[in-house]
């Protein structure tokens, strides 16, 4: 009996930590994987189908950069919007049993390129690692992103 508890509780223990570690929903600095500073805020909620979205809800200014006010080299239906308040990551989807997301697009408002991306949460959900790419993945670009509190 006594073995039982204690394999239920550390089952419990293990099931609730990864189910916290499975949910991207929250707010995200956006680290710059090139000059290490920091980008934008962005708000990542869980729609109803079970992908995964990302607004920005502040743009961080930096040294030596303006930010734009619209989403001006951008296609269709994102040309011309203003950036704040820019779904720029969509469709993303948690792959079950693992701390990965993929099948999500992000764009680049400074660039207006959509790329393909994944997602990999780290085991304490505190930081996760987006990778941004057109076809093959190898051939990408990734960033940090720091859950806020």
């Amino acid at each position: 009996m006594k073995k039982l508890k204690v394999s239920l509780l550390f089952l419990a223990a293990v099931m609730s930590g990864s189910a916290f570690a499975q949910d991207l929903s929250g707010t995200w600095q956006q680290i710059d994987d090139k000059t290490g500073s920091q980008k934008a805020i962005i708000e990542i909620r869980k729609e109803s189908n079970g992908t995964f979205v990302g607004k920005i809800i502040k743009v961080t200014p930096r040294p030596g950069y303006t930010p734009r006010d619209t989403c001006v080299n951008c296609p269709a239906p994102y040309k011309n919007k203003p950036i704040l308040g820019l779904d720029v990551l969509t469709g993303l989807k948690h792959v079950e049993g693992t701390n990965n997301y993929d099948k999500g697009r992000i764009i680049d408002p400074l660039s207006g390129k959509i790329y393909d991306t994944k997602v990999r949460l780290n085991a304490s959900g505190k930081r996760l690692t987006l990778r941004g790419y057109m076809g093959v993945s190898a051939l990408g670009r990734s960033q940090t992103w720091i859950r806020q509190e």
